[in-house]
């Protein structure tokens, strides 16, 4: 293979970060139709296409955003080397980008990402969103890797794949109950004030199953789509909140909030979603695997 030449790389960085060919033949005092022909001759030497349009817009393929990571790298060494030789020496990492669904448990992420933490080598990009946006951002190599609490949905033409990372009980939690009798399931539930998760969630489907069995109304004090408020909430508030007890494990450590009860047969699962590549994230594949998905 001949030897990369750093003219086109460069030209195809600039065009990367610009997002558009005219401003980045612009700013590289280049024709746009000669900036053009560099890029192909890239992608030819390469033998991948690099970009694709959509619309009006210049999108990177799978193989243009890897590019770009090497490019950002082999820039970022020029500069370090001259911080280095200039006596502020520097160091460089690799980038892992994760999305995760803005309702996700806290410490379920953090556990996810616990390997990678605190590694000098290591960037983590983590960006929050609802799963469409998550998904449009997986699909365009924007991330990685999306954590949510439902598997996306598949069918035979799609390229993404659901690793099931865990699946952790739900629970009825709440203050210590001093000087009362113990919690009773389901009865208490017709007096007790309740904090649920959303009509989103998948638990909240298969609880409110569970009490229309049952013949129970409960009253119902909030419903909160962010797994980080139910947690304030319980801990503020009198009542019994439904949760996997991972998003309070501080608290069930502490003292703070006691689990009253399991609750039989619902489950939350946790996923990570990713996308078929040729040229898989090796720091991904490094903490999927970390995690006991098959990958």
């Amino acid at each position: 293979m001949a030897a990369l030449n750093f003219n086109h790389l460069r030209y195809f960085w600039a065009v990367a970060h610009e997002g558009n060919l005219t401003r980045a033949a612009a700013r590289l005092n280049l024709s746009q139709s000669a900036l053009s022909v560099q890029i192909q001759k890239l992608e030819h030497q390469m033998g991948h296409p690099l970009f694709e349009r959509v619309g009006k817009r210049l999108v990177l393929t799978e193989a243009g955003q890897i590019a770009l990571d090497y490019a950002d790298t082999v820039f970022k060494a020029g500069d370090e080397l001259m911080s280095t030789l200039g006596g502020r020496p520097a160091d460089s990492r690799q980038v892992l980008r994760v999305g995760a669904l803005t309702t996700l448990s806290r410490n379920f992420q953090l556990e996810f990402l616990r390997p990678l933490v605190g590694r000098p080598d290591v960037e983590l990009i983590v960006r929050s969103g609802n799963i469409r946006d998550l998904l449009a951002q997986l699909e365009a190599h924007a991330v990685d890797v999306v954590l949510a609490n439902s598997a996306a949905p598949l069918d035979a033409r799609s390229s993404l794949r659901n690793h099931l990372l865990n699946e952790q009980p739900v629970s009825l939690v709440g203050r210590p109950r001093l000087g009362r009798r113990r919690f009773r399931f389901p009865e208490d539930l017709s007096t007790e004030p309740l904090l649920l998760p959303s009509l989103d969630s998948d638990i909240r489907v298969a609880f409110d199953r569970m009490l229309e069995l049952a013949g129970i109304h409960p009253i119902i004090l909030a419903e909160v789509d962010d797994m980080a408020m139910l947690r304030l909430l319980a801990r503020e508030r009198e009542g019994v909140t439904l949760v996997p007890p991972i998003v309070v494990r501080d608290e069930l450590a502490s003292g703070v909030l006691v689990e009253h009860c399991r609750i039989p047969g619902v489950t939350e699962r946790f996923y990570a979603i990713v996308k078929k590549r040729r040229f898989p994230s090796q720091l991904l594949l490094e903490v999927l695997r970390g995690a006991g998905a098959g990958v």
